[in-house]
């Protein structure tokens, strides 16, 4: 799935690769976040 996307994205105009990128990054970091609140408790408090 993700060679597949990077190889989609070779293929797309240099604002098409930059866009998927920065997706893709932006995914990236929304689960890195998720992962460390759960496993420091942030969830937890209400």
């Amino acid at each position: 799935m993700l060679s597949q996307l990077v190889a989609n994205a070779m293929h797309s105009t240099p604002q098409g690769f930059v866009g998927v990128s920065l997706i893709f990054l932006y995914f990236c970091l929304i689960v890195v976040t998720s992962f460390a609140r759960i496993k420091k408790g942030d969830h937890m408090r209400h």
